[in-house]
């Protein structure tokens, strides 16, 4: 890595880390702002958040081009500038009339953020540093949510609409910081291995073809839609139900288990990255599966054994914990794993779909997590552990069309902005490695 890209991607790890600071204040109250401290009723609220995460599908299936033809950075800034208008304006809504609106445009403005700063991690690093970068993004992130969250709590005031205008309004600033500090990075790519990445009809205008005849993308978006329902998508929804219902934990317990959970990935984050990134990331990922599978059957002792209300609790808790130790996990592998499988000229679009496939998780698994978690909680651990045990089976069927270099990337000789990768139907075997650049 040159001297400009490390500057470049600290410039970019320290507005990501703002930015998650500042929808640290507004996340975990987002719900209690609308139902009760505007009045507008749970049902509202429902409508809001399903809004927020609806303009996120919209926008994503348009994202990448746009990253590929315009570049990552300006597309982030735009989207930063966006979801500060839309942070600003939720913070001022007092009606359905404006709070809808505002959590469309505050949805969208941050569902374009995920992959165009995904983005510039990658033109800011090579093979040999990618897995500390987006494993460093995700702490700082975690780190920025927590402290944001912690902060946020002590401004709030339920009988004062104002306490959250100003919660809203510091986020919408954090965004407009984002935006400040991506304007002051100058991209610079790294070396490339021109043969590494498929060059028949992989231009940025190659679009939904050359993806999906790409077969190890296809399954690695597989495989991230079962991670991110079978966990992120159970947090707040069918876990949390299941908690208070089968296992009848205290509710703010779940702040409790939360808070393990983040600090789980903030104390191993960097002790995982040691043992993880000198293995094969399919094995990795497959490892990961088998933790979440331990944890949710921990979860079903929790709800449907017969300890005391110590043990279940204590087992809910540490259920979280081993959430967070398996996204610890994951930072440094799946998200580089992305972006090693993309051709150069669209990163952008391999990034977008693969965060859209994030988006319809966390859309889906609240809604058939969250009733199953509450009534059907047999049923309801049995799945999610199976679901778990199919993200071993994925990721070792997608070590199979993984080149070694992809799978282990310390195998590199070369650093790269790019790797050696599985081309799709029809592409071009590569030739011997050459760098540009």
């Amino acid at each position: 890595m040159t001297r400009e890209m490390g500057a470049a991607l600290r410039r970019i790890q320290l507005g990501s880390a703002l930015s998650a600071f500042g929808m640290g204040f507004t996340v975990p109250y987002l719900y209690v702002y609308v139902a009760q401290v505007r009045g507008l009723g749970a049902g509202t609220a429902g409508v809001v958040l399903a809004v927020f995460a609806m303009a996120a599908l919209a926008v994503l299936p348009f994202t990448g081009r746009a990253i590929d033809r315009r570049g990552p950075h300006r597309v982030l800034i735009v989207a930063a500038v966006v979801a500060a208008l839309g942070a600003a304006a939720l913070g001022f809504a007092d009606d359905v009339a404006t709070a809808v609106p505002a959590a469309a445009v505050l949805g969208a403005g941050t569902a374009v953020m995920q992959p165009a700063l995904a983005t510039m991690l990658v033109w800011c690093s090579g093979t040999a540093t990618r897995t500390r970068a987006f494993a460093m993004q995700f702490f700082l992130q975690n780190l920025g949510l927590g402290i944001g969250g912690l902060v946020g709590g002590q401004i709030v005031d339920v009988h004062r609409a104002s306490s959250f205008t100003l919660l809203f309004l510091v986020e919408a600033v954090m965004f407009l910081v984002l935006g400040a500090v991506v304007g002051t990075v100058r991209m610079a790519r790294g070396p490339v291995i021109a043969d590494a990445r498929p060059t028949d009809g992989a231009s940025a205008t190659g679009g939904l073809r050359t993806l999906l005849s790409h077969r190890a993308m296809v399954q690695l978006c597989v495989l991230g839609f079962v991670v991110f329902f079978a966990c992120y998508g159970q947090f707040e929804s069918g876990l949390a139900a299941y908690g208070t219902e089968a296992a009848g934990i205290d509710p703010s317990t779940l702040g409790v288990a939360l808070a393990a959970n983040t600090a789980v990935i903030v104390v191993a984050q960097f002790v995982v990255l040691r043992l993880v990134e000198r293995r094969r990331r399919s094995r990795v990922i497959a490892s990961v599966g088998l933790i979440w599978a331990f944890a949710w059957i921990v979860a079903g002792y929790a709800g449907l054994g017969h300890g005391s209300q110590t043990m279940a609790t204590a087992a809910m808790i540490s259920t979280y914990a081993l959430f967070g130790l398996g996204e610890s996990m994951l930072s440094p592998t799946v998200a580089p794993l992305v972006a090693d499988l993309a051709p150069e000229a669209m990163v952008g679009q391999y990034n977008s779909a693969f965060a859209l496939c994030k988006q319809l998780a966390l859309a889906v698994g609240p809604a058939i997590g969250g009733p199953m978690g509450a009534s059907l909680h047999a049923p309801y651990i049995v799945t999610f552990v199976l679901c778990s045990l199919g993200i071993t089976v994925l990721a070792l069927r997608l070590g199979r069309r993984l080149t070694p270099v992809q799978d282990k990337p310390s195998l590199a000789l070369v650093p790269s902005r790019v790797v050696a990768v599985s081309l799709p139907e029809g592409g071009q075997a590569p030739a011997a490695a050459t760098t540009a650049h």
